[in-house]
């Protein structure tokens, strides 16, 4: 059977592409970003995951405000980027893994989970731009299997239905008939607003403590309601989702090999960490 490795859970700012575009890596506002990632870049390359599941929110690439699934799942052989505008350079593609695509599938519909397969699909800077800061070389040694979830569009699923998607892809992983190592991946957040009265909302303190219960009580955040998160964590902080989605595929006790926490990244607080199975 496949062998579940780790997870990574990590911000996904535009800005950042732009830093790498005019490699500012080493400038004191980034340089405490980036540097954060030295920790898990030799992780990667200690324990070499073949296929990466990756929990992402699209940002208007692939989906749109006329058709927005819930949870979508990638079932392509490629995934190439695209033209977002933010000024950042197009990325290369992402090799896919069809067998573990459609065992996915098949795991989540048999575990009652309506997804949308996506045998065409573009990933946005929600996948790129972590893959990048993964991989600087921007070489990809590992085939990924997107997994989108909605955080755009209301209504978004629930806290605690992302744990329980999470949990489902994870043992779907376990289940597959393969010897790859996969590991896991959830971009996005944390605590940031881009617009409204709230623009620039940034809050610490739940931040933290969000973090916190990723290692010790995953199951923290799902007493919040999608609006009490948005009022705790900002409209797009909401795409805590995505963490929660990765620490729930992990399953039971973890350890957390690395975390970082820094502020500000683009009027966003920028999350960093490294959770491998106990």
């Amino acid at each position: 059977m496949a062998k579940l490795i780790g997870g990574i859970t990590t911000s996904h700012v535009p800005a950042i592409g732009r830093a790498l575009a005019r490699n500012s890596q080493d400038q004191p506002y980034w340089k405490p970003f980036f540097d954060a990632y030295l920790p898990v870049h030799a992780w990667l390359e200690a324990n070499r995951p073949d296929v990466l599941v990756v929990f992402y929110n699209d940002h208007g690439l692939n989906f749109f405000l006329d058709k927005m699934p819930t949870f979508a799942v990638g079932a392509a052989p490629r995934y190439e980027t695209g033209d977002e505008g933010w000024d950042l350079p197009p990325l290369p593609g992402f090799d896919g893994d069809l067998d573990l695509s459609w065992h996915l599938i098949d795991q989540l519909v048999a575990r009652d989970f309506d997804v949308t397969s996506c045998q065409e699909m573009r990933v946005d800077h929600a996948v790129s731009l972590p893959m990048a800061v993964l991989w600087p070389g921007q070489v990809w040694p590992v085939r990924i299997v997107p997994v989108c979830i909605n955080t755009v569009q209301f209504p978004l699923p629930s806290a605690r239905r992302c744990l329980a998607l999470g949990a489902a892809v994870g043992d779907a992983i376990r289940g597959w008939k393969s010897d790859q190592r996969v590991a896991v991946l959830g971009t996005g957040g944390l605590s940031h607003q881009l617009d409204g009265e709230r623009a620039g909302h940034i809050n610490p303190e739940f931040d933290l403590r969000f973090m916190d219960s990723l290692v010790d009580d995953p199951a923290w955040a799902a007493q919040f309601s999608i609006p009490e998160l948005v009022e705790k964590a900002g409209t797009q902080g909401v795409e805590l989702l995505m963490w929660l989605a990765t620490r729930a595929a992990l399953g039971g006790p973890v350890r957390c090999l690395h975390r970082n926490y820094h502020i500000p990244i683009s009027n966003t607080a920028s999350g960093l960490m490294l959770l491998e199975p106990v």
